[in-house]
């Protein structure tokens, strides 16, 4: 299970996602979810770990067929809620991000977001959603080549020293783009949130400031090459596509 205390992701999601940069985040994530997934009504699209709950929710309100994943029940009671406060329908389940209890190619999409990064064996978290995916598997995490890596390596530290620090991972894009292609997807798009430390951003807790530094730093090509965290859209190949040669029936939507 991920390392993360259940109890205090959906507070420390809400708290991050607070104030000016947090609607400034949150609004560019629906955005950057809504173009990834595009035509959503009436799909089946599975939302797995606490840090898709927006997506769940988003993906609900424009009327497709959610099911919600989630390793805690506590976090699992605290999506219930807000769907019911929120008049969306989601189909609920508790369950390992590594092992799903469901069937190959049973969803349309599957969507895991800030899970990656503190998920053990994360490679099989994401063989997991490439496994339950028909079309599209969405995903995000925090690269080696950013300002997340400091912060990654003051964690591991602390653990190794026998104090209490959450996972905190930084991956190569590489190995996300080869664990991908094991399964059979590739990646089609990719979206960088950030140059600038996230915390640094909130602490000036200025729009005007983010948007006008992280535009010039893109303009400086550094967006591209440090950007972080990375949110991607992948998609099954096409050859895995085809029909099988037996002629037997394939699922289409």
């Amino acid at each position: 299970m991920p390392e993360v205390n259940p109890a205090l992701r959906g507070a420390l999601d809400d708290r991050r996602l607070s104030g000016p940069i947090g609607d400034l985040v949150a609004g560019t994530q629906d955005r950057v979810l809504a173009n990834f997934a595009g035509r959503i009504h009436e799909r089946d699209i599975l939302a797995v770990g606490g840090g898709s709950e927006r997506a769940a929710l988003l993906f609900a309100h424009g009327g497709a067929k959610v099911t919600a994943v989630e390793p805690s029940e506590t976090t699992l009671n605290r999506l219930r809620h807000r769907a019911a406060a929120e008049l969306v329908k989601i189909e609920f389940r508790l369950g390992d991000p590594r092992a799903l209890s469901l069937p190959d190619r049973s969803f349309d999409i599957a969507v895991g977001l800030r899970l990656l990064m503190h998920t053990p064996e994360w490679r099989r978290y994401v063989s997991e959603l490439c496994r339950v995916a028909e079309r599209l598997v969405v995903l995000d995490y925090f690269p080696v080549m950013s300002v997340s890596l400091p912060g990654a390596m003051v964690r591991r530290v602390t653990r190794t020293l026998g104090g209490r620090s959450a996972t905190y991972r930084v991956v190569r894009h590489a190995a996300i783009v080869e664990a991908l292609d094991q399964s059979g997807f590739s990646v089609r798009s990719v979206h960088r949130q950030f140059v600038l430390p996230y915390v640094l951003h909130r602490a000036i807790g200025s729009r005007r400031f983010t948007i006008k530094s992280e535009r010039m730093l893109d303009h400086l090509g550094l967006l591209k090459l440090l950007g972080t965290p990375v949110t991607l859209v992948a998609e099954r190949s096409a050859s895995l596509n085809e029909p099988p040669a037996d002629g037997a029936a394939w699922r289409r939507h």
